[in-house]
């Protein structure tokens, strides 16, 4: 699904227009990834949490001069599903039988 099928969705499921839809979406995307850079997790209860992963440095190879690279720590963007998540995905992954 891309983002303008997901926007068709919420449009036809809510009734809302989908220039509000986009712009609403547009606007949670943003926030996230603004919460994240400033190093402030997001937690929405029974989905999941958008978090920052720490990345240890390590060495890297650059293999076209065969040359060893030092990587640095950095961080990540992650996102962690909530258990009641997890299991609805896992339930209806059961449920459905090959024919």
């Amino acid at each position: 699904m891309r983002k303008a099928d997901l926007i068709n969705q919420i449009s036809e499921k809510t009734g809302i227009p989908k220039v509000d839809v986009l712009v609403t979406l547009e606007t949670l995307f943003k926030e996230v990834k603004e919460s994240l850079a400033g190093g402030e997790n997001i937690y929405i209860r029974g989905f999941g949490s958008f978090i920052t992963k720490k990345r240890a440095a390590k060495i890297g190879r650059n293999i076209k001069k065969n040359i060893a690279v030092e990587i640095p720590e950095h961080f990540i963007p992650a996102f962690k599903p909530a258990k009641e998540f997890v299991q609805e995905i896992k339930q209806r992954h059961v449920n459905k039988s090959p024919q």
